[in-house]
């Protein structure tokens, strides 16, 4: 049996996060609303109504293209995308077709092999349809809500080559649309939508076969699965003599199997022609130019810098660089603290990112601004609070009890470093324990943790551990 590699491209539509719907003022983001509530006669289809272009949109999808280094193209235009289906209401689909708002570029997507460069076909705007709710008993019925948000539709050249490549590269455009903050990209919501088109070809052969094309997955999980699923189908039907027909598939994500929905479509059934009802969409120099300009760093990069400016282990930076918001978060606390960043990591990634999932909270939401944990920590390295204090501050201060300064004074949580205080402590507690001193005497040496936590509840958890767990060995070694 000849080893095979998989040819994959993606087919990713992004919904944008305007306020409002890309030809309408039809509220665009619907999720959890009642159906058929945000509809109005444009987005529904009506006879003799007329599309007024979002501008919004363009905006996003043109950062979006240069993110990618996509080259923006100084006119593009709308088209119809004509086909039947019962939640596309008017019979076709404005899209963009042989003139889209921008081609070519790519992304860097590391995997196990090193970083794969995945290309980028054509990134055009369009559309959405409705959708279609299958109901127990056989029947159907057709939500318009989301007729009509904008969507950007954005093809990959066919460079990757297994499924969890393709999964790695959606966890990255994920990263990067929220990076943005052009989307919100969540596929439980219908905010981020593949489909993966799937070839097979002995290794070392360098031509594109027959494809089929996934449709219907709405996680990364079902995405990996089905495309595994897809490329076993296709070595099992070429070993046994079949040739592989160009079917647009159906992913079961309760069953785990593929399903054929259809014989694949091909450009010519959806007799593109340009839309009347547009004009077309010019992007000056000055425009395109200023859109690129204002690219933020981008996550990739942010990672490597944080490694080479901070010394950050791999795996830090990675974690800090994965939100934008957690990721200048880390800046501005590195900044004001002035210490070691990678204390300021350590924290960050333990303390702060429980305190981030647990309450729902992005890191730019936060009462314990960057400066205030590196107050925390200065307290500490000052010896003014121990550790537990500082955690017990977090929380405080999150709390909105006021700052961390403030609390420590007007609630004397001062640690208590006085040597003479705490051996007089310790003292006491040693000689009103003589079976744990003379069992620690005997060997069992983790006792010492016993007596720090005597001393620590004694002194309402202030005291240096440190200092007393010194002044513990020397009195119980005798």
């Amino acid at each position: 049996m000849p080893a095979y590699e998989a040819v994959i491209g993606l087919e990713t539509h992004i919904q944008l996060n305007t306020a409002s719907k890309i030809f309408c003022a039809c509220k665009a983001d619907s999720w959890g609303d009642p159906p058929n509530t945000n509809i109005c006669p444009v987005c529904s289809g009506l006879p003799g109504v007329l599309p007024v272009l979002n501008w919004g949109a363009v905006e996003k999808a043109a950062v979006l293209a240069a993110a990618m280094g996509a080259e923006l193209n100084p006119v593009s235009y709308f088209d119809r995308k004509n086909y039947f289906y019962p939640d596309l209401p008017k019979g076709y689909q404005i899209s963009q077709y042989d003139q889209p708002l921008a081609r070519g570029g790519g992304m860097d997507v590391p995997t196990a092999d090193g970083v794969r460069r995945v290309s980028i076909h054509k990134l055009h705007i369009e559309e959405d349809a409705g959708k279609t709710v299958h109901r127990a008993d056989g029947g159907r019925l057709i939500d318009f809500n989301r007729c009509g948000v904008p969507l950007v539709e954005m093809v990959t050249g066919p460079d990757l080559r297994s499924a969890e490549e393709a999964a790695q590269y959606l966890i990255r455009l994920r990263q990067l649309l929220r990076w943005l903050g052009i989307s919100e990209a969540d596929m439980e919501k219908g905010h981020l939508r593949a489909d993966g088109n799937v070839s097979i070809r002995p290794v070392g052969s360098t031509e594109l076969n027959t494809k089929t094309e996934i449709k219907n997955v709405n996680s990364i999980d079902s995405l990996r699965s089905a495309i595994e699923t897809e490329i076993e189908r296709q070595i099992r039907a070429v070993e046994n003599g079949e040739q592989i027909q160009a079917w647009t598939l159906s992913w079961d994500e309760n069953s785990g199997t593929l399903s054929k929905m259809r014989s694949k479509e091909t450009e010519a059934d959806y007799r593109y022609f340009r839309e009347p009802d547009l004009l077309p969409v010019t992007l000056d120099e000055a425009w395109r130019a200023a859109v690129h300009a204002d690219l933020p760093e981008m996550p990739l990069a942010r990672r490597a810098r944080f490694m080479e400016q901070y010394g950050l282990p791999e795996y830090d930076a990675d974690i800090l660089s994965s939100e934008r918001a957690l990721s200048d978060y880390y800046e501005a606390a590195v900044a004001s603290y002035g210490g070691d960043p990678k204390r300021v990591s350590n924290w960050l990634m333990n303390d702060i990112l429980a305190m981030l999932n647990e309450s729902g909270l992005s890191a730019s939401e936060l009462k314990l601004t960057p400066a205030y944990l590196a107050d925390i920590l200065k307290l500490m390295d000052e010896g003014k609070v121990n550790t537990p204090t500082g955690k017990a501050l977090l929380v405080r201060v999150q709390a909105g009890d006021g700052a961390p300064a403030e609390i420590v004074e007007a609630e004397g949580l001062a640690q208590v470093s006085d040597e003479g205080e705490l051996r007089a402590l310790a003292e006491e507690i040693v000689a009103a324990n003589p079976d744990n001193v003379a069992s620690y005497r005997a060997g069992k040496q983790a006792l010492i943790g016993w007596f720090v936590g005597q001393v620590m509840a004694r002194t309402g958890g202030k005291a240096d551990p440190k200092a007393v767990q010194a002044i513990l060995r020397e009195l119980l070694q005798g």
